[in-house]
């Protein structure tokens, strides 16, 4: 049997640390910041015609700290002869429940919400909110995504929120529909939604998602927004990039 030698003995501790440290899941996190970003979101759909500028626009959004972009693609349009594959019931859904809140009964794309209100100025966009006083910490660990919303003390209202996960980089050559023959690029994308229950915002909440990283030629992030149940007004949010 062939001897070890001393000085690899020595090593023998730090390297198994090492291949210990190298398996354990990596975690990143990020928190709110003080001024709650603008939460910009735009409903739109492949198979609108008027959509494209639209879309266009909110990719110029990218990489901003004060705003929050999100893309809800609406089934509503597939049916001229060009399913959105962004498209999801949810998101379509959601419009009609903001829709109700504001006691409309009609919907539209491209439809901008701004701060949670209807916003047909764009490009231009609402000046920040004062500061909400709620914070929010976002951790990842492996395909675990977890939120928490510090309490406000002394505040009796309702609190509620939704997880969002959004890509950017799609692309598609539409084929048939209202834009046909073009090719339309996409950022924002919301690839899932999640609404949450409220909950006292005397309490702290602590919440967690499953989700994987995706593909990394669709770059993603996770984000949690805090509403006020009544109105749907985004309070605070904070999107995590890794």
């Amino acid at each position: 049997m062939p001897r070890l030698n001393p000085c690899w003995i020595a090593w023998l501790p730090v390297l198994a640390a090492v291949n210990l440290a190298t398996a354990a899941p990596a975690a990143c996190q990020a928190q709110s910041a003080a001024v709650a970003p603008t939460v910009v979101e735009l409903y739109t759909s492949e198979g609108c015609s008027s959509c494209p500028p639209a879309d266009r626009w909110l990719s110029t959004l990218k990489g901003r700290a004060d705003v929050l972009a999100l893309a809800f693609h609406d089934t509503v349009w597939d049916r001229l002869g060009w399913p959105d594959r962004y498209a999801t019931p949810e998101a379509t859904a959601r419009q009609h429940e903001l829709a109700r809140l504001a006691g409309r009964s009609q919907v539209y794309t491209p439809q901008v919400r701004a701060a949670g209100r209807d916003w047909q100025v764009w490009p231009k966009l609402p000046a920040p909110a004062a500061d909400s006083g709620i914070r929010i910490t976002l951790q990842r660990v492996g395909d675990t995504v977890t939120a928490q919303v510090a309490a406000v003390a002394g505040l009796t209202a309702l609190r509620s929120g939704y997880w969002a996960v959004l890509e950017d980089g799609h692309q598609s050559a539409v084929k048939a529909g209202e834009n046909a023959g073009q090719t339309l690029r996409h950022d924002h994308v919301v690839r899932l939604y999640k609404p949450v229950a409220p909950w006292a915002a005397s309490a702290t909440q602590r919440l967690q998602l499953t989700v994987t990283r995706g593909d990394p030629a669709y770059p993603r992030r996770v984000v949690f927004v805090v509403t006020d149940p009544a109105t749907a007004q985004p309070l605070q949010a904070v999107a995590l990039g890794c």
